[in-house]
């Protein structure tokens, strides 16, 4: 065994996220995953600002690692037509996100030069393996060139990955049908998408936007690697799972979802304070629990777009009113609407009913930038989650059993949400994206569905139990689904090495 531990401390694996705070996050936890049952050195490789994202991440966690480095790769934004420090998605506006994206071509020379370098360190033996974003396909061709491989690793789920690349691929929806309704290769048939499903760059899209430019040739390439990770279980995405393996043709491992240890942690006295994402939130975590400890079990509604998303002045009017008149509490975490700065100041009289806040003091919690979301959503007290389905609030959110009120506003969420309504039966969806039409009535109308504890409310709370259920047992240690599918991914890469040998 000594032999074999000697063996495995002198692997190294190289990892290149997508400069995105939804990508860092999945990618540290993969590395920390990695390391802590390998013991395998792990680099991960991105710019400047992201690694010091990510730096501050790894000093919250408890037991900090020696063995994950950091390593910056250049990037002049102002070649790329991009502000100065704009190294991520989440400080760009929309329109500028798609200069990000090519720019992360340009980290192809000095990551080669990190490849070289581990090579030449290690006596010209190559890392392992790189592990790159589905983004950053150029990785395939650096891996050939050392003669190691490229293993891709989708930090969605399995579901909206599938739709995510087939509809880049294949641009389907410029052949739809009248009623804007449209087949998706790779999807069965009885699965129909609408346009509305759609990013409206993704439905402008046809193959000489800069959109296409950038993604068609860099999923073309991912689907050359030795194999996809997929964020995800097997247990909790069946049908996703299948379509992904067909559609890829590689080995998918689903080693997800890449969860922080303590959302599992079935011991509900214990208090979840502190952040994972290196943030401070706009609401201190014990005030927070103080409140949610003074409701009710099930009562609370939690709202949270993610990290970057926003919506319109007058949908944050017309769900302002909808949450009043709803009477439940709730946690709205509010930034400013689409069109103004998202870290500038709030204003309430503005964007908000006259009065709303000092109104809606008793039963609510308005927070202002971030709060502490793995500790609301592991609160009995919260009841459902009106989100943006971004995969990693929607594994949070599962993984405690909270249903979901969907409002999809970009990447892949729009087939997130309708895997969450049509396939899992946890969701309810209020709109979709910043054209989505949106009323007082319907917000009260659709808050009280999930919430008032009629049959479908009830049916859509027990079928996230289950769910939440299955991802525990599947990330239980050594013996679930997804371990068993990280020592087959490892399996495989040694196995690989051991041919090519």
């Amino acid at each position: 065994m000594a032999d074999k531990e000697e063996q495995h401390h002198q692997h190294h694996i190289v990892m290149l996220p997508f400069m995105a705070q939804g990508h860092l996050i999945p990618f540290l936890a993969l590395a920390n995953q990695i390391h802590r049952r390998f013991g395998f050195t792990i680099t991960i490789a991105t710019t400047p600002l992201n690694v010091r994202h990510l730096a501050a991440a790894v000093a919250k966690n408890p037991t900090p690692s020696s063995g994950i480095h950091l390593f910056e790769l250049p990037l002049n934004t102002s070649d790329h037509g991009l502000p100065p420090n704009a190294e991520n998605t989440e400080s760009l506006p929309l329109n500028l996100v798609v200069n990000l994206f090519h720019s992360s071509t340009s980290l192809e020379p000095p990551f080669r030069a990190l490849i070289q370098n581990i090579t030449a360190d290690q006596n010209g033996r190559p890392p392992l393996c790189i592990i790159s974003d589905v983004f950053m396909g150029w990785a395939n061709a650096v891996a050939e060139s050392f003669g190691t491989v490229n293993v891709t690793f989708s930090t969605g789920g399995a579901y909206g990955t599938a739709a995510y690349v087939s509809l880049w691929q294949h641009l389907p929806h410029r052949r739809r049908t009248a009623d804007d309704e449209f087949n998706l290769p790779g999807f069965p048939d009885s699965c129909v998408f609408h346009i509305t499903q759609l990013h409206s760059f993704l439905r402008a899209a046809d193959g000489t936007d800069s959109w296409s430019r950038f993604f068609q040739p860099q999923i073309e390439n991912s689907m050359n690697s030795f194999g996809w990770l997929c964020n995800t279980a097997e247990e909790i995405e069946p049908l996703g799972l299948n379509i992904l393996k067909n559609y890829t043709n590689l080995p998918v491992w689903c080693i997800g979802p890449l969860l922080p240890p303590r959302m599992l942690n079935s011991n509900p006295t214990e208090r979840l304070i502190g952040q994972h994402t290196g943030r401070k939130p706009g609401v201190s975590a014990e005030k927070c629990l103080e409140w949610l400890d003074s409701r009710s079990e099930r009562s609370v509604l939690y709202i949270s777009f993610g990290s970057q998303n926003t919506i319109t002045p007058s949908q944050m009017m017309a769900l302002a009113m909808g949450l009043e008149e709803s009477k439940k509490p709730f946690i709205w975490v509010i930034r400013p609407p689409f069109g103004f700065d998202l870290k500038g100041e709030f204003k309430s009289e503005e964007w908000l009913p006259i009065g709303f806040e000092q109104r809606v003091a008793d039963v609510a919690l308005v927070v202002h930038g971030w709060a502490p979301q793995l500790e609301i959503l592991c609160h009995k007290s919260t009841g459902a989650f009106l989100t943006h389905c971004g995969w990693n609030s929607t594994a949070e959110s599962l993984s405690q059993g909270v249903p979901m009120i969907g409002w999809p506003l970009a990447a892949e969420q729009g087939y997130n949400a309708k895997m969450l309504v049509e396939e899992m039966g946890v969701c309810v969806e209020l709109t979709r994206g910043l054209a989505g039409v949106v009323s007082r009535e319907k917000v009260k109308s659709v808050i009280e569905s999930v919430m008032d504890g009629g049959d479908k409310a009830e049916e859509m709370k027990k079928k996230a139990g289950e769910i939440g259920e299955l991802m525990k047992l599947a990330l239980s240690d050594g013996v679930g689904s997804s371990h068993r599918a990280m020592d087959k991914f490892v399996s495989a890469l040694l196995s690989h090495k051991q041919e090519t040998a």
